[in-house]
Order: structure tokens, then sequence, then C-alpha cells
């Protein structure tokens, strides 16, 4: 059963990939260019996920207006665990911070910001544990796009045909083809941080 916060992820001794949806004008130039180009927006948070049936409840398995592509972004691990180490929390948590107003400065100066979301099953019923993502700010944006991307690959298809088989009643099918995620162990002062689970 897993942990009520934490991170699990696909990820190989380098690398770890992280999920997102845009529309087709961003995906395509990206997967081109084997990195975010513009469109992509170099002026705003982005967030990353690295649950893949979390993004599919967020896009509605890319079914979504400006969601209809589904990229597998994989970054180095360096880059992640900087993000992680620069992160605060989206809310007031009483055993990270000790009052509101630490909270607020320290969440307003933030690079990176981390929210806990409930995590999907295959149907996208709610999970008893979260998934975390992982809001990286305008001062990262630039890195991420452009140092720590390995590669992004379109996972589209293998969406849409994932979909179907649940629609057609063949959820067993479609879960063969769900990504090998598993916990991802990040160092202690972090972690309590970040309110992830021991």
């Amino acid at each position: 059963m897993p942990k009520l916060h934490e991170i699990r992820a696909d990820y190989d001794a380098e690398t770890i990939v992280m999920y997102q949806a845009y529309a087709p004008a961003i995906a395509e130039p990206a997967l081109a260019a084997q990195r975010f180009v513009a469109p992509f927006s170099f002026g705003r948070m982005t967030w990353i996920k690295p649950s893949f049936l979390w993004l599919m409840h967020r896009s509605n398995w890319g079914r979504k207006a400006g969601q209809e592509r589904i990229l597998a972004v994989r970054i180095r691990r360096t880059g992640w665990e900087h993000a992680l180490s620069l992160a605060v929390l989206t809310s007031p948590e009483a055993t990270v911070f000790r009052s509101p107003d630490e909270w607020s400065k320290a969440f307003a100066e933030a690079k990176v910001h981390i929210q806990w979301d409930t995590e999907r099953n295959l149907r996208g019923g709610p999970l008893p544990c979260y998934s975390i993502q992982v809001g990286v700010g305008r001062d990262l944006i630039r890195e991420y796009a452009e140092s720590w991307v390995v590669a992004i690959e379109d996972r589209t298809p293998l969406v849409r045909k994932m979909y179907q088989q649940i629609q057609a009643g063949h959820a067993d099918s479609a879960a063969k083809s769900l990504p090998r995620e598993r916990p991802y162990a990040v160092d202690e002062k972090i972690a309590r941080r970040l309110l992830i689970d021991p």
C-alpha cells in the first residue's frame, strides 16, 4: 500500500519522468526540438507531475481543450532534486511552519511550489494517498526547459488506446500499459519540509 505522501515515479539512475498535457501548438515544436521552445511560455509557472494517472484524471485522458497532447518529459534527477530543495508547500502546514505569516513569506519568495493532490486509479476514482505536483517558477523555467530536459516523448497514441480499452470494458488490458512508478526517496530534511512520509 502506498504511503499517504510519497513520490512515486518512473525513474532510472540519472533521470525521472514527468507528465504534462499541452495543446498541439506547444507539444509539436517541443517534440521536434526535444526541449521546450516557443510558444511554450517562459514567463509563468509550469507544473510537472510524476504520476501518469493523476494527469489522466486532470486532462480527462487528453480530451480537455488545450491538453490534447500528453508528453512524457524525461528530466535529470539533479534538476528534479534541485527543484525539491527550493520548494515550499502551497498551504501553511502547522508541522512545517511556525505561523501562517512565516509560510506566507516563504511561499511568496519560493521559486518552486509543491502541492499534494488525491491520487487516482485507472477509472479516475480517488485513492487513499496523494500525488505530488511541482510548480517550477519563472526563475527556473528556462533552466528546466533547456538544461533539465533530456527527452520528450509523445504518449498521446498510447493514452488514446488505453482510454478506448477502458471505455470498452477492458481496463485490465489498459493497466498493462501503465508506466512502472515506484517510490522515490529524497533527502530527509527535504522530506520533512515537504510532508513526504519516511
